[in-house]
């Protein structure tokens, strides 16, 4: 959850439905969220809403089934192919990749450091970004192609260091048709998705394949300034990555639904494909993310974090351009909580909204801001630094106050009221201040998608 967040207990009984509803219905209406959403407790859903469009062009609609590319959300799939594969003793997690691949490139790398991200692997991404025809689409072959002729330095010794790799789950994919002698979609599709009845559910790369478009495909939309209106990111250079990488599977490409996605977090849950103690192994906090982090790690595609107020939570996000993708479950809790988008605007902050209402904590609920004129001399009492976990500073330009960061361009906090400012760029954020009789600021509250932090002044 938010690190400022300083919750009011609520100790009524709350509709989640219903501010669940309200809440996203906000954030829709409001901050431009558009895409899918599901939560559900002990495996029943309390709340399931489409919201938005599946296609911005044609203004189609978005439902209940519509279906999402989910980028990395796709990894702990892959890594169950892998898991499958151990237990029909087809692999084991120790062995070597080049037991496999006896031509790849690097030595002592296991299947385990792939499926922890330990393996050092330097990024394909940037390997193609220099050296790749950007008119043709790169397959998970080409990837091997290139490791072998650029030959790029590991980041680390395998199995010393955490460093995330899609490079890694690339390579766990072409292990799975290597020792299964079926193709990456076939295997995932006749293993998990149809035992599961995830019926909705298939790996697929819309730029490179050919025929229609799935039906009810949400398609991922970015948003042009220049335009001032979302558009498919294939026509921007910047996100060009789109075509020339959309042959590569097992780092994403498993494309889905809100209510498929249940299907397969119960499954996870309750054993349905593997062993119980497969299960234990793949969900457990098995590396640390950092030295300097206890909190977080990483266990067979999947993050975990053991100990959290609400318990163990595991969880994973997803991005590519287009969309934006979440799932988590509270273990303890049981609580599930699925958020697809396609249009890029899902934020962990989405994410620390739902759990605070399904923790019972006070959350302002999203609301159109309105800008209304103030007393320009009023600004400079709130020009400075204020301080908890997070640093701001706030700035008077030409008697307009700003959220100023060093190496980011400053945002303009318009007035809602003399003491209540929002943030001009579309995002749910606000900044509230408390004053005294005689005008000086006591201290400021940092709104954040309704969590609402205090913060000192200490410049």
């Amino acid at each position: 959850m938010f690190i400022l967040l300083m919750p009011l207990s609520i100790t009524a009984q709350k509709n989640y439905s219903a501010l669940l509803q309200q809440f996203m219905t906000g954030q829709h209406d409001y901050f431009r969220f558009n895409g899918n959403v599901l939560v559900a407790k002990n495996g029943n859903i309390v709340y399931q809403q489409a919201l938005g469009y599946a296609d911005f062009n044609t203004k189609s609609k978005l439902n209940d089934s519509s279906v999402f590319e989910l980028a990395s959300v796709s990894k702990q799939f892959t890594a169950m192919g892998i898991v499958i594969l151990k237990e029909k003793k087809q692999l084991s997690y120790e062995d070597n990749i080049k037991k496999f691949f006896p031509d790849f490139p690097y030595n002592n790398i296991t299947v385990r450091n792939l499926l922890t991200h330990t393996s050092g692997l330097p990024g394909y991404e940037e390997q193609f970004e220099k050296k790749w025809d950007r008119k043709k689409i790169a397959f998970n072959k080409d990837i091997f192609e290139m490791l072998k002729q650029e030959k790029d330095t590991l980041f680390f010794k395998p199995g010393t260091k955490w460093q995330y790799s899609n490079t890694g789950f690339a390579v766990l994919a072409s292990i799975i048709e290597k020792v299964s002698g079926m193709r990456y979609n076939d295997f995932m599709a006749r293993n998990i998705f149809m035992p599961l009845g995830m019926s909705h559910t298939f790996i697929y790369n819309s730029r490179r394949t050919t025929g229609k478009i799935p039906a009810n495909y949400a398609l991922g939309f970015v948003y042009a300034d220049s335009l001032k209106r979302y558009i498919l990111p294939d026509s921007l250079k910047k996100f060009d990555m789109v075509y020339y990488l959309d042959g590569i599977v097992g780092d994403g490409c498993v494309n889905s639904t809100t209510g498929d996605l249940l299907i397969w977090d119960r499954a996870l849950r309750d054993n349905k494909l593997v062993s119980k103690a497969s299960i234990d192994e793949m969900l457990s906090p098995l590396v640390l993310l950092s030295p300097r982090d206890s909190a977080n790690f990483y266990g067979f595609g999947v993050f975990i974090q053991p100990k959290t107020p609400i318990g163990k939570v595991i969880s994973h996000t997803g991005g590519w351009p287009g969309y934006t993708t979440f799932l988590m479950r509270h273990v303890d809790k049981d609580e599930t909580i699925v958020i697809l988008s396609n249009n890029e605007t899902f934020s962990g902050q989405l994410r620390a909204g739902v759990e605070s209402i399904l923790a019972d904590e006070d959350l302002l609920m999203p609301y159109q801001h309105k800008e209304i004129k103030i007393d320009t001399a009023l600004i400079g009492r709130y020009v400075g630094k204020y301080s908890a976990f997070l640093t701001l500073q706030f700035i008077n330009k030409d008697g307009k106050l700003y959220r100023h960061r060093n190496g980011t361009a400053d945002i303009e906090l318009k007035p809602e009221s003399e003491t209540k400012f929002f943030y001009a760029d579309d995002t749910d954020r606000q900044i509230a201040f408390d004053v005294d009789a005689a005008g000086k600021v006591t201290r400021a509250w940092f709104i954040n998608t309704g969590q609402k932090g205090e913060m000192k002044k200490v410049e």
